[in-house]
């Protein structure tokens, strides 16, 4: 995988962090630094920890499914995809304006789930694992500090629509490496 299908994917992964804290921004009114600093930290560390989890149970299981492996990445990068895309029109998630640590910790668990479903594929795939990871979470902290400035300029008015752009990222991303046969 190139530098330039990690960095769509990992814009893709960073969407639902992003939108979250465009949503934190809002929540907050009046931020700092500090605000943009905690969920990056938050949103960018579990984004990069969920797909090296997912890499190394993926790995575990590699030699039961290798020949799966093309459908299996697949099924779910689609997935994934999908849902981001399902919840862009779904309904709004309601957020508080609360940086504790039980607050983020939640919120970055819950948008790095499809993450952990990445590392998976990426155990099926010649990835370089901990620069792979290194990258998506770099990516996710920028994206989530700028979210949550953007959220206290703008607020929610694009929530959805950057969900929507998560979504249609990931599912271009299998049709990209399909086409450069790499699934």
């Amino acid at each position: 995988m190139g530098i330039g299908e990690l960095f769509v994917l990992a814009v893709g992964l960073s969407m639902d962090a992003f939108a979250v804290s465009v949503c934190k921004g809002l929540s907050l009114g009046k931020i700092n630094k500090k605000h943009m600093a905690i969920a990056g930290l938050w949103f960018g560390g579990f984004q990069a920890l969920m797909p090296l989890i997912g890499y190394l149970l993926g790995s575990f299981f590699t030699e039961y499914i290798t020949k799966y492996a093309h459908w299996i990445a697949f099924v779910l990068l689609c997935f994934i995809g999908g849902n981001m895309i399902k919840e862009a029109f779904g309904e709004e998630e309601k957020l508080d304006n609360s940086m504790t640590a039980k607050s983020m910790f939640l919120l970055a668990v819950a948008t790095s789930i499809d993450a952990l479903a990445v590392g998976v594929t990426f155990a099926f795939l010649d990835v370089s694992i901990v620069p792979a990871v290194s990258f998506i979470g770099v990516i996710t902290f920028v994206c989530s500090g700028i979210g949550v400035k953007i959220g206290s300029i703008f607020g929610t008015k694009y929530k959805s629509k950057a969900e929507l752009c998560g979504g249609v990222i990931l599912i271009g991303i299998k049709i990209v490496l399909d086409g450069l046969g790499i699934l």
